[in-house]
């Protein structure tokens, strides 16, 4: 049975890069979750879905689409999104949909499906509780709310977005706010996870500490 190690935590943490690393070294694939609810987002704004639209509308909406994922790539209905949905705009609208019991549900399988014949590092915000509640490892990751922002504010800067470190603050209080306090597989740690702050952790400190727990 393939394994799957799953890592939680809020905005910033350095899941997805320490993930992809992780992956790289134990020979995983990498599962981008937030690459898929950016592409979901999308999808529904390019549909006119709106964030009080009710979930019929975005079960509707979703019907048939199809969101892949190939190394750095995403697809959308074929098509390559890989750099619109890491814009500003599709990570604020995938921290809202995400947030949608309907948005969740079409996603939930897709994640899943994903380790049914592959090793994977799953990243995200539910997969050690929700989505992959028996994976063989579990993480927690966490930073504080100033170290998140300035690694958000710099990662947008070198992809040359514009944005002051306020605004950077100001998203990653919001994501914050709406990932733990939705209805909806809120944002929080597993009992059996094991939680690392990196926050005065290096890169490959952070990666050391992970393969620590590793079985």
């Amino acid at each position: 049975m393939p394994k799957v190690i799953a890592i939680d935590g809020p905005s910033g943490a350095g899941k997805s890069t320490i993930s992809k690393l992780i992956a790289e070294k134990l020979g995983f694939q990498f599962l981008d979750t937030g690459a898929l609810y950016r592409a979901a987002a999308l999808h529904l704004t390019r549909k006119g879905i709106k964030p009080e639209s009710s979930d019929n509308e975005i079960i509707n909406a979703l019907k048939d689409v199809v969101i892949a994922l190939n190394g750095e790539k995403v697809f959308l209905n074929g098509g390559d999104v890989s750099e619109a949905v890491r814009t500003t705009e599709a990570g604020h609208y995938a921290s809202i949909f995400s947030a949608k019991k309907a948005v969740r549900d079409f996603l939930l399988q897709v994640q899943r499906d994903a380790a049914r014949y592959n090793d994977i590092v799953a990243e995200g915000r539910d997969m050690t509780t929700v989505v992959f509640p028996d994976a063989s490892k579990k993480f927690y990751l966490d930073a504080s709310v100033e170290v998140r922002a300035r690694r958000r504010y710099l990662q947008l800067k070198e992809k040359g977005m514009e944005i002051t470190m306020d605004e950077a603050l100001r998203d990653v209080m919001e994501r914050d706010e709406r990932d733990s306090k939705r209805d909806i597989s809120p944002l929080r740690k597993a009992d059996d996870a094991v939680y690392i702050n990196t926050t005065g952790l290096t890169l490959n400190d952070a990666i050391k500490r992970v393969l620590r727990e590793m079985p």
